[in-house]
C-alpha cells in the first residue's frame, strides 16, 4: 500500500517504531502533490523545504531513543490558508494578502509544530471563509477529487480536497457556519466542528468572531479524533477561549469503532429532513439512520421549530461581524496598498478595498454595514440575535430527550463549477442543515455515508451533540463508519 493512501493512525505507527522515517511519509506526499495539484489545484502555497525540515526532526528525537513528541509526530498536514504563518504566506484566498508573511503563528500552527507534525502547506480557500465552493478565492477554485468539473465545498475546499486526492493524510480547516463539514461531505471525508472555543483562535484570521472555529479534517474518524486533540485546549491569548476539560476523543473514537450503540439516543431533526433536498441525499441519510438502529440506537424524531430561521440569522449576524472585523485592512498597516501618490488616506483604502476584495466579501461586508447602521440595528441585527438564542433553546430542548443530533450535511451533492455562482441564495442554501450548530457554539461532525443513487457522488451524515460533549461525535461517528465500510 502506497504511504499517500495509508491512514493517518498507520502512518504515526510505523513512524513511531521506525518502520519508515517521517522524511519518507512527508516526501511521498510532497511528490503526490507535485503529480496532481496542478489539475485540483488544493494548495496555495507548498512548504516542502519546511515540512521535510520538520520530519528530520521527527527521526532524529526518535533515533535518540526519544518518544514521539505526540500520537501523531511524523505525520504531515495541510493547513488552510487562514491561520498565520511566520514561514509561509497567509491570504485567506484574498489578492488583499497576497503575499503576506506573518510575523507570528497562530495558536493551532504552534501546536502542530510542538506535536511533531510537518506542514506540508496551505490550502485553498473561499476568500477570507466566506463560500461554500472555493470558487470565491482570489486565486482559482479548487476541483473536487471524485469528478474535476465539481465543487469540492467551501469555504475549507482545498483542505478537502488535498485529503480526498492523497495529498496529505491530515489538515486543518475552519468552520463558521458549514466550512468544516460541508466539504468533508462532497468529497467523502470526515471534518469535526470542535465545540466553540476549545480550539484557539488565535492567530485565525477572523470572518465572523462568534462563529469561526478551527477543526480537524481527516480520512476516518479515528484520524481526525487524534488530531483533535493535538489541537484543542484553553489559550489565555483568546478572551474566547474556554477553560474547560476536552473529553477524551481518540478513546471515544475506538470505542465506537469496536463496539455498538446500545443505550444511546439519537435525534432526527425534523426540520432538515425536507423534499426539497436532493432525492439521493435523503435516501443515503435514510440508510444511515437504519444502521444507527441496528447497531442498537434508539432512534426518535425531534422538533427544533426555530431551525427554519437559521438561515436568516446567520446571514445578518455574520455580514455584521464581518464589516468589523475587514475594517482593518485599510491599506496602511499590511497587504495591498492602491496608491498613485496623490491620494488621501480615505482615498488610498478606497482604492485598495476595491482592487483587493472579490465580489463575495465585498457583498458580504456592504450587507452587514447596513444591517448594522443606525436605524437598522434592532430590525435586523438585533431581531437575528434574538432568534440565535431561540435556536439554542431548541437545541437543549432536544438534548434533554436524545444524546446526539442527526442530518444530512448538505442538502444536495457537489454542484458543478460554475453553476451557482451568479445565484448568492442557491449557494447559501447548501449551509441549511449546518448553520444552526454554529449558531448555537455546539460541536458537529461530517462522516461519510456513501455516494448518491442520483448521480454516484459523495453524501455526508452529520452528527450533533451539545457543548463539551464532542466525544459522542467520535464514538457515533466510529460506529457508523466501521459498519458502513469504505466509501467507494
Amino acid at each position: 500500500m502506497s504511504l499517500t493512501t495509508q491512514s493517518a493512525a498507520e502512518l504515526a505507527a510505523r513512524i513511531h517504531t521506525r518502520e519508515v522515517s517521517s522524511v519518507e511519509v512527508t516526501q511521498a506526499h510532497l511528490d503526490r502533490i507535485a503529480e496532481v495539484d496542478s489539475d485540483i489545484h488544493a494548495y496555495l502555497h507548498i512548504g516542502g523545504e519546511q515540512a521535510l525540515a520538520a520530519a528530520r526532526d521527527v527521526d532524529e528525537s526518535l533515533a535518540a531513543g526519544n518518544a514521539p513528541a505526540s500520537a501523531l509526530a511524523g505525520v504531515p498536514l495541510a493547513l488552510k490558508d487562514v491561520f498565520t504563518t511566520t514561514d509561509m504566506p497567509t491570504t485567506c484566498g484574498s489578492k488583499i494578502l497576497e503575499g503576506w508573511v506573518s510575523p507570528y503563528d497562530a495558536t493551532v500552527t504552534s501546536k502542530l509544530r510542538q506535536a511533531g507534525i510537518p506542514i506540508l502547506g496551505k490550502t485553498n480557500m473561499d476568500e477570507f471563509a466566506m463560500g461554500s465552493s472555493t470558487e470565491n478565492s482570489a486565486y482559482g477554485p479548487t476541483k473536487n477529487p471524485w469528478d474535476h468539473t465539481r465543487i469540492p465545498g467551501g469555504s475549507g475546499g482545498g483542505s478537502a480536497a488535498a485529503l480526498a486526492s492523497h495529498q496529505a493524510p491530515l489538515a486543518i480547516g475552519t468552520d463558521t457556519g458549514g466550512s468544516i463539514r460541508q466539504p468533508a461531505a462532497v468529497t467523502a471525508t470526515v471534518g469535526t466542528k470542535p465545540t466553540y472555543g476549545t480550539v484557539s483562535r488565535f492567530g485565525l484570521v477572523a470572518c465572523a468572531s462568534s462563529l469561526d472555529q478551527g477543526g480537524p479534517c481527516g480520512r476516518s474518524v479515528l484520524d481526525t479524533a487524534l488530531l483533535h486533540e493535538v489541537i484543542a485546549g484553553h489559550d489565555p491569548r483568546d478572551s474566547t477561549s474556554v477553560d474547560a476539560v476536552i473529553p477524551p476523543l481518540v478513546a471515544a473514537a475506538r470505542e465506537g469503532a469496536h463496539g455498538d450503540l446500545k443505550g444511546v439516543r439519537v435525534g432526527v431533526v425534523k426540520e432538515l429532513h425536507s423534499d426539497s433536498y436532493q432525492p439521493g441525499v435523503l435516501a443515503s441519510f435514510d440508510a444511515a439512520v437504519s444502521q444507527l438502529t441496528e447497531l442498537g440506537a434508539e432512534v426518535v424524531e425531534v422538533s427544533c421549530p426555530h431551525f427554519e430561521h437559521a438561515l436568516a440569522a446567520y446571514y445578518l449576524i455574520l455580514p455584521s461581524e464581518v464589516s468589523s472585523n475587514l475594517a482593518r485592512f485599510d491599506a496602511m498597516r499590511y497587504g495591498m496598498r492602491v496608491d498613485d501618490g496623490n491620494m488621501s488616506a480615505e482615498q488610498v483604502m478606497a482604492a485598495t478595498r476595491a482592487a483587493g476584495f472579490g465580489p463575495e466579501v465585498k457583498r458580504r461586508i456592504m450587507i452587514g454595514t447596513y444591517a448594522l447602521s443606525a436605524g437598522y440595528y434592532d430590525a435586523y441585527y438585533g431581531q437575528a440575535l434574538k432568534v440565535r438564542t431561540l435556536i439554542s433553546r431548541d437545541f437543549d430542548k432536544a438534548y434533554e430527550q436524545v444524546d446526539v443530533l442527526v442530518s444530512p450535511t448538505s442538502p444536495f451533492t457537489p454542484w458543478k463549477l460554475g453553476d451557482k455562482v451568479d445565484d448568492p441564495l442557491a449557494m447559501y442554501l447548501s449551509d441549511l442543515c449546518t448553520l444552526p450548530t454554529n449558531l448555537a457554539g455546539h460541536c458537529a461532525m461530517s462522516v461519510p455515508s456513501g455516494l448518491s443513487k442520483d448521480d454516484g457522488l459523495p453524501v455526508g451524515l452529520q452528527i450533533m451533540a451539545p457543548r463539551l460533549a464532542d466525544d459522542r461525535l467520535y464514538r457515533v461517528g466510529a460506529a457508523y463508519e466501521a459498519a458502513r465500510g469504505e466509501v467507494r
